[in-house]
């Protein structure tokens, strides 16, 4: 999943990315309103962490031209003005969730799980394709009863191939919200990380469920006629 965080405060950027991106998501940032449009306009973003104090152009203005252009982008917006008026003020123009500083990082974490579950059509934390089922909300994964160990990438890289079932999902796809904003795209580290999973994944069954289409992309298969593919 690719948040796009937008703070202007270096020291509280840093932090907040470290921490979510320990949580596997992918994590660009902008310091400024103006930036955060531009980013938010030229990238497919999950889910928008705005600050409303900020240079430039303030985050009610930034969440108000979002809307504007038709983004439905969830949005969480965070502030330290903790008056009704002003949480009002800040849902009318259009964000999903309200957070004010100073506030508990896991709770943040609760919030912005909740909004991404919304902007994907309320996806159910517990995924199954097949004889494998992904537990999201603790990054458990099992195929066939036997739990799987997975590193953070490898579990990111998982889920989104899984959410996205059935489906081709491109190389650049895979970059911009597994990885982040930064990934280099002539590297090989999607093909080495597609391979760790297919050892961990689908060596010893009969169905084979990670799927490469050249010149394509990657697939997760759904059903029992893509046993011999």
């Amino acid at each position: 999943m690719r948040i796009l965080l937008v703070e202007d405060e270096p020291a509280a950027a840093r932090i907040l990315a470290k921490g979510l991106r320990r949580q596997n998501y992918a994590v660009d940032l902008a310091a400024d309103g103006e930036t955060a449009e531009y980013q938010a306009s030229v990238n497919d973003y999950d889910l928008i962490i705005l600050d409303v104090m900020l240079p430039r152009k303030d985050g009610m203005e930034v969440c108000r031209d979002l809307r504007a252009t038709g983004s439905a982008v969830p949005v969480l917006m965070l502030t330290a003005r903790d008056a009704v008026q002003d949480r009002i003020a800040g849902l009318d123009t259009g964000a999903d969730d309200y957070l004010i500083k100073p506030f508990d990082f896991h709770e943040l974490l609760a919030r912005v799980r909740a909004l991404l579950r919304r902007g994907h059509a309320l996806c159910p934390e517990r995924i199954k394709v097949a004889d494998l089922t992904i537990d999201a909300r603790a990054h458990q994964v099992e195929r066939a009863g036997s739990r799987i160990e997975l590193t953070g990438k490898e579990y990111a890289l998982l889920e989104y191939l899984a959410r996205r079932a059935g489906e081709v999902v491109t190389r650049a796809e895979i970059g911009e919200h597994v990885w982040d904003e930064n990934f280099d795209s002539f590297t090989n580290l999607i093909e080495v990380y597609i391979q760790r999973l297919r050892r961990k994944i689908d060596d010893g069954h009969g169905l084979k469920l990670i799927r490469t289409l050249r010149g394509e992309g990657y697939m997760l298969v759904v059903g029992e006629k893509e046993r011999h593919a």
